[in-house]
């Protein structure tokens, strides 16, 4: 067994996402029990950066890791729920919008790899269970159908059109009825 990573207070993204992907590797090799993968895991996702660059990485990898969670993986996203809760709701969103972006570019590997992480992001929705999250939504899809709103902003600077908007509060409605 490998000795777990350590995670520093200060984390950066880029060191997140360097982490994360020595992390996967670990998982991926059976190297940390389960016990070290929810300790480091919950210190990783403890801080806005690490949480951001352990989604990046683990939701786009091509490992199979994030297709099927492991319990270890949901216990510790469990420990940092807004901050979890926060960025699944922005990486349905922004996985979804980037998958049109992708289509009408003709990039279909891109629009799969968009799609996957969209899937993966909904999988993990539903898996985790955070009580903030469908209020999130909720708001989000308020936001997506009325241009106003608590993600109107978030919206906006990702210069979302009205077919981005509009597939992202399908991938919402998705999510609200699995739950």
């Amino acid at each position: 067994m490998a000795s777990p990573l350590v995670i520093p207070e200060d984390v950066s993204f880029e060191g997140a996402i360097a982490l994360t992907q020595s992390l996967m590797e670990q998982m991926e090799q059976e190297q940390l029990s389960d016990v070290d993968l929810t300790q480091t895991l919950t210190q990783l996702v403890a801080t806005e950066n690490g949480a951001r660059g352990f989604f990046v990485t683990y939701l786009t990898s091509d490992r199979p890791l994030a297709d099927q969670p492991s319990t270890a993986v949901l216990s510790a996203l469990n420990t940092a729920p807004e901050d979890v809760g926060e960025l699944l709701v922005k990486n349905l969103a922004m996985s979804s919008a980037m998958a049109v972006t992708h289509r009408r570019n003709g990039n279909h590997d891109m629009a799969e790899g968009s799609d996957r992480v969209r899937s993966r992001t909904a999988k993990l929705i539903q898996q985790l269970q955070l009580l903030t999250v469908p209020a999130k939504l909720t708001q989000l899809k308020d936001s997506a159908t009325t241009g106003t709103g608590d993600y109107a902003s978030f919206l906006t600077r990702w210069g979302y059109d009205d077919e981005q908007r509009q597939v992202i509060v399908q991938a919402i409605d998705q999510s609200l009825s699995a739950g």
